[in-house]
């Protein structure tokens, strides 16, 4: 299994401050196609498959790839700020892709309901969109701990603006959600 292979790893995982000083800008791609541990893509395969189907059905492949691959790219800028002089720091995982793709499916579909594992109550997917932002702001705030918070605040705010800014008709849709209000 490729997360067993420290050496795939190391070449393949975002270290910011690495990848600044030695050009190594694969690593912005790379980083989001490994993962930590079998959980950990686990995690991530089953978010996309329930809401990236949809999605896919929605926007269709092109821009559902676009979307997906963009999203890495995205999601790995707030780590190659922030850690730019920080030799120690690196990540690694598609997590913030995945927001992409959530958040997405959210700014579609927001009256839908989400059903977590551990909360067997459907709670509207614009409100969990806001408890999952809240709860990473805060967790980014105090720091520290293994989780990439930046990627997935970076992730889920580019599967906002991305409809905007490539799909059309999407801001018209946004106005007729609002006027719902």
């Amino acid at each position: 299994a490729l997360w067993f292979n420290p050496r795939a790893l190391d070449w393949g995982m975002l270290r910011p401050h690495r990848a600044l000083r030695e050009h190594r800008w694969h690593e912005l791609i790379t980083s989001g196609f490994l993962h930590g541990s079998l959980g950990h893509l686990l995690v991530n395969m089953l978010v996309l498959l329930v809401f990236g189907l949809t999605v896919e059905r929605s926007i269709g492949i092109g821009h559902m790839l676009t979307l997906y691959v963009s999203g890495v790219v995205i999601s790995a800028i707030p780590s190659l700020i922030r850690h730019a002089d920080n030799p120690a720091y690196a990540t690694l995982g598609a997590s913030g892709a995945v927001e992409s793709v959530l958040f997405l499916f959210i700014f579609l579909f927001p009256t839908d309901r989400i059903i977590l594992l551990f909360l067997p109550v459907g709670i509207p997917a614009w409100l969990f969109g806001l408890a999952f932002l809240a709860y990473s702001l805060g967790a980014s705030r105090r720091g520290g701990g293994r989780v990439n918070h930046e990627a997935h605040i970076a992730g889920s705010l580019w599967g906002v603006l991305y409809p905007l800014l490539f799909i059309p008709n999407s801001a018209d849709h946004l106005l007729t959600l609002l006027g719902r209000l």
